[in-house]
């Protein structure tokens, strides 16, 4: 058995011994060497029980917010501390900063995603996955979309050659919108309507790539993703719950673009790039 594999059985028997026990804290950010209860280095979002003890080794930080409040505490190291029921106790070193935020997460999503985000570091390790290079849309392809004049994306054999998108709403014969781009991706100049059905579809030399369907949040939802939209210089930890947030309102596949870009930002936290697949 490799390290690596040893640090991702460890990673996972952690995650499993955290939802044994009742979250009330989960990781937003971490650099270094940390460890909780003494186990290997956590994903960011694992969650964090009452109780649970954090090493912070030297020039390493992690930051862990609470559920409930959206306050977050940044721990660097070296130093120990313990997961209160509101706050973090400093046991040894720097006292923990603390921040409020606006943000209260959903206890189920964080759960959900760091499953998610566990099992596809672990099968990553088993097998490197084959790249698919073939011609086919790529977005938006389901779930929601969180504006309503979103750029469409695809991918073709021939990257120079012109192409053709249809836009329409399905059961309707006449189309909404039609319009020709190249390099594989148009921006719809025209604005859709909220919490509406709508599908497109690409050709490009004579042939159909692909139909895609996919459907606009409300303009309730649309509003609440704008006014929780963080500014590109905002804390890292902002970044991770905004992609969560977008994943809670069904916006699934912007969410999994946002968790690309924050991968390509943080190579040393693979679960990130777990996540945008």
């Amino acid at each position: 058995m490799t390290g690596y594999m040893r640090t991702v059985l460890a990673v996972l028997a952690f995650l499993s011994g955290a939802a044994a026990a009742q979250g009330v804290a989960f990781v937003t950010n971490l650099r270094g060497e940390v460890a909780v209860e003494g186990n290997a280095r956590p994903l960011v979002l694992s969650e964090l029980a009452r109780g649970a003890k954090i090493t912070v080794g030297n020039d390493a930080a992690v930051s862990v917010m609470y559920t409930a409040t959206g306050r977050e505490f940044t721990l660097k190291g070296p130093g120990k501390y313990e997961i209160g029921d509101k706050e973090v106790a400093t046991v040894s070193g720097a006292p923990a900063a603390a921040r409020n935020t606006e943000w209260r997460a959903d206890g189920k999503v964080v759960t959900q995603v760091a499953k998610t985000s566990s099992a596809s570091v672990r099968m990553r390790s088993l097998a490197k996955p084959k790249a698919d290079t073939g011609p086919k849309l790529l977005f938006p392809t389901q779930g929601g979309v969180a504006t309503l004049q979103p750029t469409f994306r695809w991918t073709q054999a021939d990257a120079k050659a012109p192409s053709e998108i249809t836009v329409l709403i399905p059961g309707q014969e006449k189309p909404l919108h039609a319009g020709k781009a190249t390099a594989g991706t148009y921006r719809l100049p025209t604005k859709l309507k909220p919490d509406t059905e709508y599908a497109w579809v690409v050709a490009s030399a004579g042939q159909e790539i692909g139909t895609g369907k996919f459907r606009t949040l409300s303009a309730d939802t649309m509003k609440g993703v704008e006014k929780r939209r963080p500014a590109e210089k905002a804390d890292f930890s902002d970044h991770v719950l905004f992609a969560m947030y977008l994943q809670e309102v069904g916006a699934t596949q912007e969410a999994q673009d946002l968790w690309a870009r924050l991968a390509k930002e943080r190579t040393d936290l693979p679960e990130l790039s777990a996540l945008a697949r």
